[in-house]
């Protein structure tokens, strides 16, 4: 007689972005905030050296920071190299995606392969040598990737990547989440305003079974933006299990 297979649980996949020197007091408050809601099973996406202003230094006391969040059971994902959009981007919808939508910090979407195969190579290695495990993944910043970049990643075997609306494999081209991610924003009133919205209406409705949550340091900045995180991840931790990203592999496996 066969077995049916067994249901995957809810998942919570909450994030800390633009972890950092430069963030450090954000990253423990948002830390703080996460544990309060009982969410310990999270993500850092780690800058290197964030805007060229804040690198992380081999045997550094943020480096051991870093290795004992590592060690204590955070996932940790390679968050672009510096963070900032050096780049001369060469059509006028890459320009308007990376001047206006994202502050100029669209990293990996106008670099050719080879470009972001370097920064990707020399953030991974730093990384690793530092906390001792593999990365989970590369997450671009400001989930904006270029064609460049997906060759990068594939060429480099990286395991897990993932943008506004989805979470996959960038050597098999898998998609393992389809779902948009929760986020706040800061930086205008507008988009403040909506982000707000947004999870507020995040709380009241039915949820996926993973919904993926992803924080900023700014968002402590800002009162109602805080009140939002902290309400959101509470409602949201009632329901779906704080998990990993790399919980998803198990996920698959129970379905098939």
């Amino acid at each position: 007689m066969s077995r049916s297979p067994t249901k995957p649980p809810r998942r919570l996949l909450a994030s800390i972005h633009d972890v950092s020197p430069r963030h450090e007091a954000a990253v423990d408050q948002l830390l703080e905030e996460f544990a309060r809601a009982g969410v310990t099973r999270l993500a850092m996406l780690v800058v290197p050296d964030f805007w060229r202003e804040a690198e992380i230094r081999r045997g550094s006391p943020y480096a051991t920071r870093l290795r004992n969040w590592a060690e204590g059971g955070v996932e940790i994902f390679l968050h672009g190299y510096s963070h900032r959009d050096e780049t001369e981007h060469a059509s006028w919808q890459d320009r308007v995606k990376a001047r206006q939508m994202t502050a100029g910090e669209g990293e990996f979407l106008g670099l050719d392969a080879e470009e972001a195969e370097r920064r990707i190579h020399a953030g991974r290695t730093l990384i690793e040598d530092i906390t001792g495990k593999p990365i989970a993944g590369f997450i671009a910043p400001a989930w904006l990737y270029g064609e460049g970049t997906h060759a990068a990643m594939k060429n480099l075997g990286i395991p897990l990547a993932e943008d506004h609306m989805r979470v996959w494999d960038p050597v098999a081209g898998r998609v393992l989440v389809n779902t948009p991610v929760i986020t706040w924003a800061t930086r205008t009133r507008m988009r403040m305003l909506s982000s707000l919205a947004v999870a507020s209406v995040a709380r009241t409705i039915p949820l996926p079974r993973i919904v993926r949550l992803g924080v900023h340091p700014g968002d402590v900045t800002v009162p109602a933006t805080l009140s939002s995180v902290r309400r959101t991840v509470a409602k949201i931790a009632r329901t779906h299990m704080p998990s990993h990203y790399r919980d998803m592999a198990g996920d698959l496996a129970c379905a098939s």
